[in-house]
């Protein structure tokens, strides 16, 4: 089984398919002492519309890789004594926060769901057809004729979801993204020294007495990741909404070459990508002598980057980091 086969599920092209309006009725009025009644045919009931919601309850598109289709119930028909047939009940299908809905074909964005209880039309009901009592008139009193309800509408998108985090820590499998949430958040991401062990976007709450922020580690990017090698570009959309980036790089092994190479790949996917605040973090530096990190630090301030150092195995260091990492962060989310 390949790689791909176990990221999680976001991206899923779906087909909707509101309800069908009721037919309309055609009867007649039927009463002691009133053999010839008029026309009482009542109109259809309006089909199912389709709402999607934006939900923090939902982490990811799984339910929609396993269902494909999704039809609303039907309008019921008019009956007789002009009786309206009954309406069919609404369908919610409920997404992450943050799935962006896009026509399949032109990728144009339709609607973007970015906070939690935002609602979506993304099919609608058909109309119930009229009963045959909206068809008399002075020269035909006896209307033989309803109308049949109108087809919901059907409409196919792509459904994609961009997770929203205020930062994204981005970096080589194994530069020890997923050990520096923990330490710095409530997460519990899996660690491992072996590649590609986040192969999903993990989310942690970094927070003080008077600020909170959300951060996300992203799965490691390889080089070639904007043209589909290793985990691919998957990933890196989830990178889009964040407002401020965190370079994580393995401060043993050459952190100056996979410094090049996070900066190459983020400019080949989206160069905007670049414009957005963010800092470097040296890890596992207790892996270096004080010389070697020393004259890392040096190297990144002279290319203008805010670079800091730190192990995980240090509390100090990650106490720090924590401050700085709010401080900077919530900045940058007010200049947004």
């Amino acid at each position: 089984m390949s790689l791909k086969s176990y990221i999680f599920p976001d991206t899923a092209k779906v087909k909707f398919v509101g309800g069908h309006g009721g037919r309309g009725c055609v009867s007649f009025r039927k009463e002691k002492y009133i053999p010839k009644g008029g026309p009482d045919g009542g109109d259809g009931g309006r089909g199912a519309n389709i709402y999607l919601v934006a939900s923090r309850e939902v982490s990811d598109l799984s339910f929609f890789k396993s269902n494909r289709e999704f039809r609303g119930k039907n309008g019921e028909p008019g009956s007789s004594k002009k009786m309206h047939g009954k309406d069919a009940e609404d369908l919610y299908l409920h997404v992450p926060v943050g799935t962006v809905v896009k026509d399949p074909n032109t990728n144009e964005i339709i609607c973007d769901l970015d906070h939690n209880g935002k609602v979506f039309l993304v099919a609608k009901g058909g109309k119930g057809g009229l009963g045959n009592s909206n068809f008399a008139t002075p020269t035909n009193r006896v209307p033989h004729y309803a109308q049949d309800g109108e087809p919901g509408e059907e409409k196919n998108v792509l459904l994609e979801l961009k997770i929203i985090a205020d930062a994204s820590l981005i970096g080589f499998p194994n530069a020890g993204k997923s050990s520096i949430l923990n330490a710095l958040t409530n997460a519990k991401a899996i660690v491992g020294e072996y590649s590609f062990t986040t192969i999903k976007p993990v989310l942690g709450v970094l927070s003080n007495n008077e600020k909170a922020i959300v951060l996300a580690d992203i799965p490691g990017i390889i080089e070639g990741a904007s043209k589909g090698k290793g985990l691919g570009n998957i990933f890196l959309r989830h990178i889009e909404r964040s407002n401020f980036l965190i370079f994580v790089l393995d401060a043993s092994l050459d952190p100056i070459k996979y410094y090049n190479i996070i900066i190459k790949e983020l400019e080949q996917y989206n160069r905007d990508l670049l414009q957005k605040k963010r800092i470097i973090l040296l890890n596992k530096r207790d892996l270096i002598n004080k010389i070697t990190e020393n004259e890392l630090l040096s190297y990144f301030n002279g290319l203008n980057e805010k670079v800091y150092s730190i192990s995980t195995f240090d509390r100090t260091s990650v106490e720090a980091l924590k401050n700085i990492i709010l401080e900077l962060v919530s900045e940058s989310k007010i200049l947004v």
